[in-house]
């Protein structure tokens, strides 16, 4: 009789475990939304920068957000760069055109050893709207 007994118990143990494996439920994956080219909220202001109308200055963030000024740059530390404020601090509006071709150019030198990569793709117009964003900054 215990012959036949564990055969019976090895069956029934196999039978538990392949109803038990055989479950087709799973947990869906969630899938990102197609992008359609419209963001779904508009990017909060960075710490320290005040809420504006201006459009110049909303433009000039837009365009450093979107280029990789802020590999190098943050707003209100030095990173590889200096400050976005330590830079309004040092310049004035009479800069503007000076400095927006130094983005173009790029440089070396007035800050440390360490090169600004040059952005020559960038015209100058969008290289000031960049520089007014920046000069905001001034004694924030």
């Amino acid at each position: 009789m215990k012959t036949q007994s564990l055969p019976t118990a090895v069956i029934l143990a196999l039978s538990i475990f392949l109803l038990s494996c055989s479950k087709t439920e799973t947990t869906p994956i969630p899938q990102p939304e197609p992008y359609n080219g419209q963001s779904a909220s508009q990017p909060a202001e960075p710490p320290g920068v005040p809420v504006s109308n201006n459009t110049s200055r909303d433009e000039g963030l837009k365009l450093i957000e979107g280029t990789d000024c802020l590999t190098c740059h943050k707003m209100d530390a030095k990173l590889i760069g200096p400050s976005y404020q330590e830079v309004a601090a040092k310049y004035t509006e009479a800069d503007l055109d000076m400095l927006a071709q130094k983005i173009i150019d790029g440089g070396k030198g007035n800050w440390g050893h360490i090169p600004m990569t040059p952005h020559t793709g960038l015209s100058k117009d969008n290289a000031k709207l960049m520089v007014k964003y920046i000069l905001s900054l001034k004694n924030q």
